[in-house]
This record gives structure tokens, C-alpha cells and sequence, in this order.
């Protein structure tokens, strides 16, 4: 190890922090992560499957991600024997399931009511860290927790009967348990991965699986190549796999990971209300998804009691601390690890 080493470490740990730039960063995930469903809902109207949008989805960012990393850091794709596990969860549920079962929910059920289902995850995890890990949570967070439920029965309109299709909104609580399993195993990760290493083999993982589910070379050329109704364009159905899998996947995820570098977890959950406010209102200007009152009051109920579960979490949670489609990694666990490497180098304890 150089001392030069030593000092481009000591950078990275005191890298200058910009509250305005890990707005506007963040502000531009939540904006790339809410368009996928609103991009990938007319690939799927014009003859692909869920499966398929999910895996053009994935398959394409786990290759620019694989790339780019490769060419600029090959050093974050070194991956221990005993950490594989860990990967593979994290890619298998926290990638993987995310994505693929939020496109089946948004086959079947409003674009925004799929992604206000997949935000009903922190709630999931404060239940997993109350009934397993068995750490007393406060007032407030039950309070969310109930704010939470009762917001996911209006958007279902449940005294209507459940006006929702059921496969749907089973879709939609599916993603959210692999939302909520995403934190759990990242909570764990970032404490040995850095998140670029993470997202990348999660994504290469994750790829690897869908393309068992529905491989790429099923997927009818002429359905690639014919035109998708996108508000007043008409894009290749092609281009917006294209789009989804760079703007909605690899950009969100790496405006993310530098915005929470420069933002505390509080700040992070508030502004990633921005996602499902984004995703509903692309769905109706571009797709013509309009919900009634009942399911717009739903939504706001449901988002302030997943807030508020977030921002009263104990600090013995750990869990979600950001857009609930997953950001790699927080900031304050990453320094953590930065600290720890450079004690360990210069002898500390």
C-alpha cells in the first residue's frame, strides 16, 4: 500500500458533501425509477410479457453495469467465496423479484397502484423487526403501520368489494416483500460490499434468472420492431426497453448512490415520496390511468404512514432509507466502511 493509496483513501472518506446536489440527485432517481412502469406497461400492451419486459429490463443494465464497472473500477467486482450468498439473495429477491413482480402488478392494476403497493415495504420490515429481531418499536411506527394498512384499503377499494384485480394486487404485495427483503439483505451488505459492487452483481444475478423465466431469444422480433402507443408518440417497442433498462434502471441507480453520499436518511425518505407521485401522474398523462378520489386519498394516507414509519425507526432497525425501488447502499454505512479499511491499513483498532 503507497502512501499515495493512503491519501486517495483519506479523499474518498472526506469527500465534500453538497445538500443541494443530493437533492437534485435524488430528485432525478426517484423521476427515472417512477417512469419504468409508465415505459414498460406499453412494451407489454403490444405483446411482451411481464416476464420478458422484466428480463430486457435487467439483461440490458447488468450489461452496461458489468461494463462499465469493469473498465473503471475492476477492483468492486472481486467477490469473496463466503459472500456469495449474500449476492445471490440480494439478486435473486431484491432485483429479480422487485422488478418482475412489479411489472406483473402493473399488467393488471394501475402503474401507480403498482408502485404504491411495492411502497407498503417499510411497514413489512418494521413488522420483521418487531416479531423476529424482536426490538420494541415505538408509538409513532405502530401508528404508520395502521396509517399504512388502511391507506392499501382504500387504493384496493376494499369496502367496495376489492375492486382490484386480485393476481394484481397479489403481484404488488409480492414485490414489496422482495422490496422489504432488499433491505434486510443490504442492511447486512453494506457493511462488507461497497453498493457499486453490490448493485452490479445484483443486477448480473438477477439477469441470469429472469433469463431462465423467459429467455431473451423468445421474444418476437416483429413485436421488438412494431410500435407502442406512448401518449402522442409512437416509439419501437425496442427503444423502450432500451430507455427503461438505462434511464430507469442503471441512471437511477447511480444518481442514487451519489445522491445518499450527500443526504442523511431523513431527508432520502422524504423525497422519495416523489417516485409513486411520479409514476401515477406519467400514468395518466401518458396512459390514460386515472384513479378515483377514494384511491387518491388511499395513496396519501398510504405514503405518510410509510413515512412515518421510516423517519421513527430505531436505529436498531436498520431498513429502508430511501426509494423503496431498491437505491444501493446507504452513505453513512458505506463511510463506515471507508473508516473501518483505513484503521485497519494504518494499525488502528
Amino acid at each position: 500500500m503507497t502512501s499515495s493509496d493512503t491519501t486517495a483513501d483519506a479523499t474518498t472518506v472526506a469527500r465534500p458533501r453538497s445538500r443541494s446536489r443530493g437533492i437534485v440527485l435524488l430528485v432525478l432517481a426517484s423521476l427515472c425509477f417512477g417512469s419504468s412502469g409508465v415505459l414498460g406497461k406499453p412494451a407489454m400492451l403490444s405483446g411482451l410479457t411481464p416476464e420478458q419486459v422484466a428480463t430486457a429490463r435487467i439483461s440490458i443494465a447488468a450489461v452496461v453495469l458489468l461494463l462499465g464497472v469493469g473498465l473503471t473500477r475492476p477492483a468492486l467486482l472481486r467477490v469473496r467465496r463466503g459472500q456469495w450468498r449474500l449476492l445471490l439473495g440480494y439478486g435473486l429477491l431484491g432485483v429479480a423479484g422487485v422488478q418482475l413482480f412489479y411489472f406483473l402488478a402493473a399488467a393488471r392494476v394501475p402503474v401507480g397502484i403498482a408502485i404504491l403497493l411495492e411502497f407498503t415495504s417499510p411497514v413489512l420490515v418494521a413488522l420483521w423487526v418487531r416479531f423476529v429481531r424482536r426490538v420494541r418499536l415505538p408509538w409513532p411506527m405502530w401508528t404508520g403501520i395502521g396509517l399504512a394498512l388502511l391507506g392499501l384499503a382504500l387504493v384496493a377499494r376494499v369496502h367496495e368489494g376489492l375492486v382490484l384485480d386480485v393476481l394484481g394486487l397479489l403481484a404488488g404485495i409480492a414485490a414489496a416483500l422482495c422490496s422489504a427483503a432488499y433491505f434486510l439483505i443490504g442492511e447486512q451488505g453494506v457493511a462488507s460490499h461497497h453498493p457499486l459492487s453490490m448493485v452490479t452483481w445484483g443486477m448480473v444475478i438477477a439477469a441470469v434468472a429472469v433469463c431462465l423465466i423467459a429467455p431473451p431469444w423468445t421474444m418476437p422480433s416483429s413485436t421488438l420492431l412494431s410500435s407502442a402507443e406512448f401518449g402522442p408518440w409512437r416509439p419501437p417497442v425496442w427503444l423502450l426497453l432500451v430507455t427503461v433498462a438505462v434511464l430507469s434502471t442503471v441512471f437511477a441507480y447511480l444518481a442514487g448512490i451519489t445522491a445518499l453520499r450527500h443526504l442523511p436518511a431523513s431527508t432520502a425518505s422524504v423525497l422519495a415520496l416523489l417516485e409513486p407521485l411520479v409514476a401515477t401522474s406519467m400514468a395518466w398523462a401518458l396512459l390514460g390511468e386515472a384513479l378515483v378520489w377514494v384511491q387518491i386519498l388511499g395513496a396519501f394516507v398510504l405514503l405518510g404512514g410509510a413515512l412515518l414509519v421510516q423517519l421513527t425507526a430505531p436505529a436498531a432497525q436498520g431498513g429502508p432509507t430511501g426509494p423503496v425501488e431498491p437505491l444501493p447502499g446507504e452513505a453513512p454505512s458505506e463511510d463506515r466502511v471507508f473508516r473501518r479499511s483505513r484503521k485497519e491499513r494504518q494499525g488502528e483498532p
